[in-house]
């Protein structure tokens, strides 16, 4: 089932950059688009995970170097029956997190040397089966492919908008009469947003559920909660500057979020308060 969604996800934001194409460029924009989500479904699905590690300036750690991490991650992921990713560690003071990978086989999760200072043991072994849930529902690929495509369309819009204010649209006048460029106008105004609201809203929904699921596998949802009011008070006052807005969406919370309402709605996570709630609400509810 989780192949499949990852699938459907797939087939569906590249449809949505061989239409763009289709509406900017006609039959042989169409052509390019879906070339263009060839590659890019082939660069996600082999490379995300190295460059979303390499843009963060993610280095690789051992057990001899780190033994309290290793000894978290290696307990979860004996407990979740999953492959213990590879580790690594940001020099960054702002605390966050992110897992990435295309599959449980070939996951990495990387932590910010500031999270490692901050978090105790109970808030350390929270955020890291919260990384280790989204490994297991293969959000790390989800993720990293709505991103990219998401990049895609909306780079492939840009080059479109500039075309046209520069004359050089590429679609005869006959299109135009019959509606092909007004179309084209709202492809470029619309498709970058119902990329990102799609980005958004897979974002968001697999953050409730990595915050739940990695609740469950501990045990108990107060060592997250804890870790979660931390990042969200130490990441309003420190800024980072390892971690780039291209794997924002990857972070256990966005780096540099801000408050209010237009900036909640168009976050790629939901507001913490709203998580810290749904993981409260498993405090009250007995386990069966």
């Amino acid at each position: 089932m989780k192949i499949l969604r990852t699938g459907a996800l797939l087939i569906l934001l590249s449809v949505l950059l061989v239409v763009v194409g289709g509406a900017l460029g006609g039959p042989n924009g169409l052509k390019i688009a879906l070339a263009f989500a060839v590659l890019m479904n082939g660069i996600s699905y082999f490379f995300s995970d190295k460059i979303a590690l390499a843009s963060s300036g993610a280095q690789p750690v051992t057990r001899e170097q780190l033994p309290r991490l290793y000894a978290v991650m290696e307990r979860l992921a004996a407990k979740a029956n999953l492959p213990v990713p590879k580790l690594y560690v940001i020099p960054e003071p702002a605390p966050n997190a992110f897992a990435t990978g295309r599959n449980p086989q070939h996951a990495s999760v990387a932590v910010t040397q500031g999270l490692l200072e901050l978090m105790n043991d109970d808030e350390l072994e929270g955020v890291i089966a919260h990384e280790l849930s989204h490994v297991r529902n293969y959000d790390i690929l989800v993720t990293s492919i709505a991103a990219t495509m998401a990049g895609a369309i909306t780079y492939l819009a840009s080059m479109a908008r500039w075309g046209m204010l520069l004359g050089g649209y590429g679609r005869d006048r006959d299109d135009d009469r019959g509606g092909g460029g007004i179309a084209a106008i709202l492809m470029i105004i619309l498709a970058p947003f119902a990329a990102l609201m799609l980005q958004l809203f897979l974002s968001r929904t697999r953050e409730y559920s990595a915050d739940q699921t990695g609740a469950q596998m501990v045990g108990q949802p107060y060592g997250l909660i804890s870790a979660l009011q931390k990042l969200g008070a130490y990441n309003q006052r420190i800024p980072t500057t390892s971690l780039s807005p291209s794997i924002s969406a990857l972070c256990i919370v966005k780096p540099l979020f801000g408050g209010g309402t237009f900036s909640s709605l168009f976050s790629t996570h939901p507001p913490l308060e709203d998580r810290i709630a749904a993981l409260r609400e498993m405090t009250i509810t007995p386990r069966r």
